[in-house]
């Protein structure tokens, strides 16, 4: 006996917990299978773009803190990449050793967010968040001994960092070296090997390598696939060139190979941290010959780094004056919401959340 139904679309968000902020998604259902999907973006646009226009190339650190606002340090980075670049500014090599310790710190309490409200997203209420937050605030006091702030830091300038760092940060990033990998191994007992966790995403949400690379896909999304490539390791910036670390790849690129790369890729953060610190001399931490009101020369620049979430890039174009001329924001939690619909179209409702939980995004990169 067959049953005619009815396609019924309905709207996830912008009003929704599981919508990782205002995010909306209009998805046409058959009974419980998805049949297509269709993502809504804008209820958070900010003209970050338009605002770089007005602002000088040091007032801009501060917008680029408020893109993906959990990854602070690394937004920082890209951009102040791009404008050494298009000014052809050194940095001093003891500020490129904090540099990379702090955008590992910033990797590292990314991927804990991550993982913790994937599993949010599964059902587990409360625990496994709570001890993701609960190592991200050990991260969040080391921020606030360099800066004196958590979240919005603008640590980084053009040409070094704000500041260098005390012997309180030193003394403080030891013993979280000495704690964290316990606690990983703690988040993996209690996740890796879950019947539940392991029912709901394996084989769920499985993308594979064409897909990836076809849409441009970045970060762990583009490792889980099976495909080897970071940009640490590919086009080398700062000092990941003098580092020793692997780069994790998944095998099937599903839901838990995502997760589990960015387990991994935690272990690997802590072991380029150490070398950092074993190699870091005493020195400058900032170019003084760069004036606090940066005048670029005419041209263009893009630099693009590993952020945690994928390729964070910033193109700069330059007509000579004290703003850029325009200022353009690769940004992968945009990009790798390409392949949602690839994700999750045949599959059944409950898996909706599970696969978008799994793509890792901030809405403030997303509604630049």
């Amino acid at each position: 006996m067959s049953l005619n139904s009815e396609l019924v679309t309905i709207n996830f968000g912008p009003q929704h917990p599981s919508m990782h902020g205002v995010f909306r998604l209009r998805v046409t259902l058959d009974g419980e299978t998805i049949v297509d999907l269709e993502p809504v973006f804008g209820y958070l646009h900010r003209g970050t773009e338009k605002l770089a226009e007005e602002r000088t190339y040091v007032q801009i650190v501060t917008l680029t803190d408020r893109l993906d606002y959990v990854a602070s340090m690394s937004n920082n980075l890209a951009y102040v990449s791009a404008v050494e670049k298009l000014c052809n500014i050194e940095v001093p090599k003891r500020a490129s050793y904090i540099r990379v310790i702090v955008a590992e710190l910033q990797r590292i309490a990314s991927h804990l967010m991550a993982t913790g409200f994937l599993l949010n997203d599964l059902g587990a209420f409360g625990t496994p968040l709570m001890y993701c937050f609960r190592e991200r605030e050990k991260i969040l006091d080391l921020f606030e001994i360099l800066c004196g702030a958590r979240i919005t830091l603008s640590y980084m300038r053009p040409g070094g960092i704000f500041q260098d760092t005390p012997q309180e940060f030193w003394d403080d990033l030891e013993l979280f070296l000495e704690s964290m990998p316990n606690q990983i191994d703690e988040l993996e007992s209690l996740i890796t090997g879950n019947e539940i966790v392991l029912s709901r995403t394996r084989d769920v949400g499985i993308l594979t390598p064409e897909q990836v690379i076809d849409a441009s896909l970045s970060g762990p999304m583009l490792r889980a696939s099976s495909v080897k490539w970071d940009l640490r390791k590919a086009n080398p910036y700062e000092i990941y060139d003098e580092i020793d670390f692997d780069v994790p790849i998944g095998a099937t690129g599903d839901t838990f190979d995502r997760y589990l790369i960015r387990i991994k890729e935690m272990r690997e953060s802590l072991k380029i941290i150490t070398q950092c610190i074993n190699l870091i001399k005493p020195g400058p931490v900032r170019n003084e010959d760069v004036p606090l009101i940066i005048r670029a020369p005419e041209g263009e620049a893009y630099v693009g780094i590993e952020g945690p979430k994928g390729e964070l890039g910033f193109y700069l174009v330059s007509d000579g004056g004290i703003s850029p001329y325009r200022c353009k924001i690769r940004a992968p939690s945009f990009i790798n919401l390409t392949l949602l619909k690839e994700m999750t179209a045949g599959g059944k409702i409950g898996d909706l959340i599970v696969n978008f939980g799994s793509i890792d995004i901030v809405l403030g990169e997303v509604d630049r």
